[in-house]
């Protein structure tokens, strides 16, 4: 294990490239993505389009649709509301909110924030995600919780979307405030969250990445403006934010964050597995407004959201004092997908360490006809990663650099190189024109590209 951060410089430097290569070979729109570590923020970078249909190239700056992120900071204002002794967990949210259902309104506050309330997860219909009629009113919402439960309470982990819209109301009862007026006082602003609003419209100036559908319906992508309020489910998914923001404010909610919204009590009870959802094919926990799991032996809490056009992940790893948010604006964007692959690096770079001086000037891409092929060196090792893969980094060859231009594959599997030779190939001015791995060539894309179209028909 790396004794100190050394590694974190060229793990953050890698990661863009592969994701770089991700976006191009799945032809997604675009993708954003913040890294932070111990609340300083380090990566910050954006690719793609903001909008494929004209041509608008994505930022940093652009807002997304996080969706259920507001999960997060609606848990955050609740338990800012019990710092200052205005309610607690335990009590039934029928004592704030009144005209609800009595098998809702004897659930506590805790069970509506962990989804352990069994309330319904989007009432009788929901044709707002769909994007066939607008979202729910208070009116709307208010009608829905006089139904009953789905479930009895504390039965199990169940998903509630109402169950959020019903905290926001709480909220308001105990505030008298509009929610989100007092969000953005009390929670938003002191975070420093100035890319952030509990819900659209967005301020003047301010940039949104437009929502696209998924490609394979159609053969071509549609649309989604992503810019209608979620009126009284703004709780449960009306925050507009950038990754940049959302590392910010998730980073501030671990237990050991030097600077947070909240006290370390109430951070360390909002972010432990209180609920585990037993039926996933992933390990994962929900706490109060967060979820939870583990990537790589790394154990984190975040949250992700879902809105018609936008597909977004956030997650905080405490132990490593690291803060990740990626965020896609098509609905086959892969922000699970590729967030996991992004904590496998850090994970690989933080057990291996920094480059040494022997190896790092070992690094770049390399192509064949086969795909390309990343050296990527961490401590004593040269990696021949593969940025085709979702977990660029699982169990490829590793080199052994024996000189300058000299090295040998010291682990491959069965039915690769292991024991043979690799070099690099200079030009007259002295710079790598080509790698030999074993008895094959690695070219650069653009000398591959002119040798494959001379030689083969298109």
């Amino acid at each position: 294990m790396a004794k100190s951060s050394d590694w974190l410089a060229p793990a953050l430097s890698y990661i863009p490239q592969w994701l770089s290569y991700q976006m191009r070979q799945s032809e997604q729109v675009g993708c954003s993505l913040a890294i932070a570590h111990r609340g300083k923020l380090l990566v910050d970078v954006a690719f793609g389009h903001a909008d494929i249909h004209t041509g608008d190239a994505l930022t940093p700056r652009h807002r997304f649709r996080v969706a259920s992120h507001s999960k997060s900071f609606a848990a955050a204002g609740i338990l800012k509301l019990r710092e200052q002794g205005r309610l607690k967990l335990d009590e039934p949210v029928g004592l704030y909110v009144k005209g609800l259902h009595r098998g809702i309104a004897t659930a506590t506050i805790a069970q509506v924030l962990t989804h352990t309330a069994g309330i319904f997860r989007d009432g009788v219909e929901s044709p707002y995600w769909e994007g066939r009629a607008p979202f729910s009113n208070e009116k709307q919402l208010r009608r829905d919780l006089k139904l009953p439960p789905a479930i009895e309470a504390s039965t199990r982990l169940k998903y509630s979307n109402h169950g959020y819209g019903l905290a926001g109301l709480v909220i308001e009862a105990i505030t008298g405030e509009r929610y989100a007026t007092w969000l953005t006082r009390e929670i938003l602003k002191p975070a420093g969250l100035s890319e952030t609003t509990p819900d659209m419209p967005l301020p003047r100036g301010a940039k949104l990445a437009q929502g696209h559908s998924a490609k394979m319906l159609l053969g071509r992508r549609l649309l989604f403006a992503g810019d209608q309020s979620t009126h009284a489910l703004a709780p449960a998914t009306g925050v507009v934010s950038t990754a940049a923001d959302l590392v910010r404010f998730f980073g501030q909610l671990a237990p050991n964050a030097k600077k947070s919204i909240l006290s370390p009590s109430s951070r360390r009870e909002m972010v432990r597995a209180q609920w585990r959802d037993t039926y996933s094919p992933l390990d994962i926990g929900y706490g109060l407004g967060t979820m939870s799991g583990s990537v790589a032996g790394w154990d984190w809490f975040g949250h992700a959201g879902g809105f018609q056009g936008y597909l977004t992940r956030t997650a905080v790893v405490p132990a490593k004092e690291i803060a990740i948010s990626l965020l896609t604006n098509a609905l086959d964007g892969t922000p699970q997908v590729w967030l996991d692959g992004a904590l496998h690096i850090l994970a690989r770079f933080c057990a291996e360490g920094a480059p040494t001086a022997r190896t790092r000037d070992w690094s770049g891409r390399w192509w064949s006809s086969w795909g390309a092929t990343d050296f990527v060196p961490m401590g004593e090792k040269v990696l021949l990663a593969v940025p085709a893969m979702p977990l660029p980094f699982l169990k490829v060859p590793e080199l052994t650099v024996l000189g300058r231009d000299r090295a040998r594959i010291a682990q491959s599997g069965a039915f690769g190189n292991f024991g043979e030779p690799v070099q690099r190939i200079r030009d007259k001015r002295g710079r790598v024109r080509e790698m030999r791995v074993a008895s094959a060539r690695m070219l650069s894309e653009r000398a591959l590209a002119h040798e494959l179209t001379a030689r083969f028909r298109s």
